[in-house]
């Protein structure tokens, strides 16, 4: 487990050290244009019938969660947002609307905001200590999102004042959030909501932050992750009333298509663990390599080791070259069906995947899932996604590509 008291000084050191890893956005030509925590119905969203979406389920059959990766506000994204409000404050929204097909249909819908907001009016900025509009919270909600994930490596970029920010501008869009907390009483509490016939918790935790310790007398402020805390959180959140426990995990070697040896063996361990003879928890999601990685079905649940950035600049990777694979991602797309038993768990009926591409040029998320329009670009970048995808069996498990 990474150490809470990291000095400031290593602090400054990690940043220096990182200035070339995949959290820094150039600029290349296409990728610089110019200028809660109480059970609910989730988003006050109304379940889906099942013809929403491919996979869809209404409230009787269960209910389909859709997750996604890491959103990254790099200085391009942000002036792309200023040119598409018009001069106008930001606009993020445009940028949001071809993943909103997959994420709005969903019952629940899931994101990672991996950057803190600034004050409003800025000074906003991007790589290395994030600073982002809080107009991205409105346009996570226009797209249908739910709730995200607030643990990440720069979850302390701005200290406590930025986290407070976040979470409050989250609070005002109306969309949950998991893994920091204002207050020790919002961490102790599982982030619950309503999805079909079904109470979600999501919890939420990250590797590190950056180096940054965790604010004087906060250390709740950020969930790190550790084995034994994910399992008695997850067993705390089935005590609350939880049917299903989503686990959103920032972990990972950044710029690595493979899991690494801690996710594996961490995945295998969650996975395993059991309360009553039923899987303390039910679906794992990864953030944080910057790259599309494999799905797998372990112990009988599945993990995403990485859902790659959905939102991105150009992505440097650590040999200081602008590497592709930092704009590709998926959404995943998940059905649950009611227990078959009292005390049993609840299924994951069809699991999908869903290639999907920020094209820096244009500023605009594709969803290569439902392109169909023959560009050679799409159908390399929708390949290349599969195959690392597919890359450890789940096609045999039953994972499809959905659009």
């Amino acid at each position: 487990m990474t150490s809470r008291t990291t000095p400031a000084a290593v602090a400054v050191a990690a940043l220096l050290v990182a200035a070339a890893t995949g959290c820094t956005a150039g600029n290349t030509p296409g990728g610089t244009p110019t200028p809660g925590t109480s059970a609910g119905t989730a988003g006050g969203r109304s379940p889906a019938p099942a013809s929403a979406a491919p996979g869809g389920a209404s409230a009787s059959t269960g209910f389909t969660l859709v997750a996604s990766g890491d959103v990254l506000p790099h200085d391009s994204i942000i002036r792309r947002a200023a040119q598409d409000a018009g001069g106008d404050g930001y606009d993020f929204g445009p940028m949001f609307a071809g993943a909103k097909g997959v994420v709005a249909p969903a019952d629940l819908a899931i994101c990672h905001m991996e950057t803190v907001y600034g004050k409003e009016g800025g000074p906003y900025t991007g790589y290395p200590a994030f600073k982002s509009p809080p107009e991205v919270a409105a346009a996570l909600k226009a797209t249908g999102y739910d709730s995200c994930s607030t643990a990440s490596n720069h979850a302390l970029d701005d200290g406590a004042a930025g986290l407070r920010r976040t979470l409050d501008a989250l609070d005002a869009a109306g969309i949950r959030h998991a893994g920091s907390a204002r207050t020790a009483e919002e961490a102790a509490r599982p982030t619950l909501m309503k999805a079909g016939g079904a109470t979600v918790a999501q919890l939420a935790y990250t590797y590190d932050t950056n180096g940054y310790p965790l604010p004087e007398g906060q250390p709740w402020a950020v969930r790190l992750l550790d084995e034994s805390t994910v399992i008695a959180d997850a067993r705390a959140a089935r005590a609350a009333g939880a049917d299903v426990v989503v686990v959103s995990v920032h972990w990972g070697t950044e710029w690595q298509t493979e899991a690494d040896q801690r996710q594996l063996s961490l995945g295998r361990a969650l996975t395993a663990s059991t309360s009553g003879g039923r899987p303390d928890i039910d679906l794992i999601i990864g953030t944080h390599a910057h790259v599309p990685q494999a799905y797998e079905k372990v112990n009988g649940t599945w993990i995403v080791y990485g859902m790659g950035d959905q939102i991105a600049g150009d992505m440097i990777n650590h040999e200081g070259s602008y590497d592709p694979r930092g704009n590709q991602g998926t959404l995943g797309r998940f059905t649950f069906a009611p227990p078959k038993s009292p005390g049993a768990r609840w299924e994951v009926t069809k699991a999908e995947f869903v290639p999907q591409w920020f094209d820096t040029g244009r500023g605009r998320v594709v969803n290569l899932g439902a392109a169909g329009d023959g560009d050679p670009r799409h159908t390399s970048i929708r390949e290349t996604i599969r195959q690392v995808v597919l890359s450890r069996g789940a096609e045999k498990d039953g994972l499809t590509m959905g659009k």
